[in-house]
């Protein structure tokens, strides 16, 4: 019996799955049914069904003040994997290696997911007085720099969905627990392209950090240098540890495709 091709296994309803997954790329962040239907060049019901399934199992989303659709945190979090499997991590890890011995602060490479922030990997200062690495945890992020410089660059909208209603809950004297404030901040930080974080989740502790972006040009994680408040005095801040964290984080984009 001769060998089939592999293209003879394909599934249409799931290459039409995929493809409709495809739409959602570049600037494009909502679609409708109808253009969906024009771009597939399928029957709107048979879109619809395509979507139905896809919702159920959280790859796509629909927003419920457009009524359009959107791409789920399952995406995110296959994506997520992957970085962490295959790309983020591997070129990551001999920049903060590199990064640490010039500045001798502990570096993190960092990730959102749910509105919370999760440390991937870290290289320890060999300073006595140290942050304790956190890589693993879930930690909030409107109050870590790693996690404001992430969503900084999310839609009003987005924000919006995500942040409470109620006032945010507050870790230390220093956490912006105001929404419209913190809002206000996170327009300067997507200006600026980088965070600080200014004792607002633990005291006596100071982060800064700077966005990493893939070959799509989307942010998918961040560098931070965490240290001793004692230790980041706010002209080693803009003179020296800003700047080597966005050179990291420029480094580690350019290692996974980015081109400015």
């Amino acid at each position: 019996m001769a060998k089939k091709e592999k293209s003879e296994y394909l599934i249409q309803a799931v290459s039409h799955a995929l493809d409709l997954l495809e739409q959602f790329h570049g600037e494009t962040d909502e679609l409708g049914v109808t253009e969906l239907s024009k771009r597939l060049k399928l029957h709107k019901n048979n879109v619809f069904r395509l979507l139905a399934t896809l919702e159920s199992r959280g790859y796509i989303e629909q927003n419920k003040v457009t009524e359009n659709y959107r791409l789920g945190l399952k995406t995110l979090e296959l994506g997520q994997t992957f970085i962490k499997q295959m790309g983020l991590l591997r070129q990551s890890k001999p920049v903060i290696e590199d990064l640490v011995k010039t500045c001798n602060e502990t570096t993190y490479v960092a990730v959102l997911k749910d509105f919370h922030i999760i440390y991937l990997d870290s290289v320890e200062t060999t300073m006595t007085v140290r942050v304790v690495p956190r890589v693993g945890s879930r930690l909030p992020a409107y109050c870590t720099a790693a996690g404001k410089v992430q969503i900084a660059y999310m839609s009003g909208e987005e924000i919006d969905h995500y942040l409470p209603n109620r006032e945010l809950e507050k870790f230390t004297a220093n956490t912006i627990s105001d929404r419209e404030v913190l809002k206000k901040q996170l327009a300067e930080i997507a200006e600026q392209g980088y965070a600080i974080d200014n004792e607002e989740l633990d005291e006596g502790v100071k982060c800064v950090s700077a966005p990493i972006r893939d070959y799509t040009r989307r942010i998918i994680g961040a560098v931070s240098i965490s240290g001793p408040s004692m230790r980041f005095s706010d002209e080693r801040v803009s003179k020296e540890l800003l700047p080597l964290a966005i050179k990291a984080a420029e480094e580690i984009s350019t290692k996974l495709g980015y081109q400015k």
